[in-house]
């Protein structure tokens, strides 16, 4: 089609003709709305942006002479972090003579990853870094994956024996 009886057309039915595939030969136009058509790219873009997941890294800090209490509250809260998505820089923290036992911290580490072995994965092994031990965890991806299941079978087992108390009642 002519170039000018395309932009007639395009003006007739209250259009604009847009140019696609400008190299090609011969050049590749469309007769659209052109306002609607950036309105609706736009649409797609920030729907993409929002889709995407924010990954933070939190860092959570222990001491060689961590208290059972403490050590389970900062586990406990790694844990809800690694549940969130986000990835933990746990960091063990040496004072004075404490340094010389790195052993300790590796301990501690050994703990942390034993405990969350199933909600997380080791990204980076601990390694001493002056006077902290640090080491970065990652959330397992397939926990989640395991969260949905497990909610479904629960779901299924409270149906189940609600169905089961009306057959009796019936009979």
């Amino acid at each position: 089609m002519a170039t000018r009886d395309a932009l007639a057309l395009a003006k007739s039915l209250d259009l604009d003709l847009v140019e696609i595939a400008p190299t090609a030969q011969p050049p590749v136009c469309r007769i659209m709305d052109y306002g609607k058509f950036k309105f609706d790219e736009a649409q797609k873009a920030k729907e993409s942006r929002r889709k995407t997941l924010n990954v933070g890294v939190k860092e959570m800090k222990y001491r060689p002479k961590i208290g059972a209490g403490d050590f389970d509250t900062k586990t406990r809260l790694v844990e809800k972090f690694l549940g969130e998505g986000h990835k933990v820089k746990v960091t063990i923290m040496f004072r004075g003579r404490e340094s010389a036992h790195p052993e300790l911290g590796k301990k501690i580490l050994d703990r942390i990853i034993e405990r969350l072995e199933d909600v997380a994965k080791v990204e980076s092994a601990p390694k001493l870094d002056g006077r902290n031990m640090i080491m970065v965890l990652g959330p397992e991806k397939k926990t989640k994956a395991k969260i949905v299941v497990s909610s479904k079978v629960v779901a299924e087992q409270e149906v189940a024996p609600a169905g089961a108390e009306d057959s009796i009642e019936e009979s």
